[in-house]
């Protein structure tokens, strides 16, 4: 078992290697023109060949895709398959995604594995070193941008507006939010690690933050998608999901979707304990988590 904040050593990568089960080259039918809608490459003539594409609010994976750089090396990182499907669904090729909360950089990752680009946003800066090493060096610096620094911090939505110019872009046309799930994870010691808050409400205030300076970062018309989970406090279900979920909206989004997805082998150092964890269940009068959310937003034009 990794400690939190901590990770194994780098792997390999092949970029630009599909994982879904279409070919987005062979999409064109020749009997009809492309039908797209401004904020994907999906050809909805061909709709039918989209099989892998999840169109349902309820989604189970068995394990997380490993490869092109991914593997469970660090405490949270979400799992790519994640990444695939609303990269794919709210973005076109060589489009920005702007992730706020980077951890061991999925966002990044698979931006460049689907042609996209990424700015990315992380706390640690040893972290953000790693997660560059994991770039090709072509890409690295160009459509892979990664920065270190407080996503809360108000000087920093001038910092990245500058590197969405550099990058030729005046916005960023999709919005990554996956924070800390408030202090079940201890991930530095920085007090302005969100993991850190000393509050649920401060967690949330801090996360409110994020929020807005995403907001203004972010396309009109676009979308933003949340990862998020919940929490038991003292006895008690805290639902970090709808509460971040209010903050969201509060900041201006407007809710799109909420996608309940299963947890399950997306976990670090509960398999062997599993009856241990079954036991404080059965005794505390809970439920073990085996859900996380995927909630997707839009900005109004």
């Amino acid at each position: 078992m990794h400690l939190p904040g901590k990770f194994k050593s780098k792997p390999a990568i092949l970029f630009n290697q599909p994982r879904l089960g279409y070919n987005p080259g062979a999409m064109t039918d020749p009997k009809k023109s492309p039908k797209h809608k401004p904020w994907s490459d999906i050809d909805l003539n061909r709709w039918r060949d989209y099989d892998d594409i999840e169109t349902d609010s309820l989604w189970f994976y068995k394990n997380r895709a490993g490869g092109d750089g991914h593997q469970l090396d660090y405490h949270g990182n979400y799992i790519p398959q994640i990444a695939t499907q609303i990269f794919t669904r709210y973005t076109k090729q060589s489009e920005v995604v702007l992730d706020l909360f980077l951890g061991s950089g999925t966002s990044a990752i698979e931006a460049a594995r689907l042609g996209r680009r990424c700015l990315g946003v992380e706390l640690k800066a040893e972290l953000v070193a790693y997660v560059r090493d994991k770039i090709e060096p072509a890409l690295r610096d160009s459509a892979i941008r990664l920065v270190a620094g407080n996503s809360a911090d108000p000087e920093i939505v001038a910092r990245l507006a500058a590197i969405l110019q550099e990058m030729g872009s005046d916005f960023a046309q999709l919005l990554v939010l996956h924070p800390p799930y408030a202090d079940i994870i201890k991930f530095s010691d920085s007090p302005a690690d969100l993991s850190n808050a000393v509050t649920t409400e401060a967690f949330l205030d801090g996360f409110e933050t994020v929020a807005r300076h995403g907001y203004q970062l972010l396309a009109p018309g676009r979308f933003a998608a949340l990862i998020i989970g919940d929490k038991y406090a003292k006895g008690e279900l805290v639902p970090l999901g709808f509460l971040c979920m209010e903050r969201m909206n509060r900041a201006g989004f407007k809710t799109k979707a909420i996608i309940v997805k299963n947890i399950e082998g997306n976990e670090k150092g509960k398999g062997k304990d599993a009856n241990l964890w079954r036991y404080r269940a059965l005794a505390g009068g809970y439920y073990i988590f085996k859900h996380e959310y995927v909630i997707l937003f839009f900005k109004p034009k």
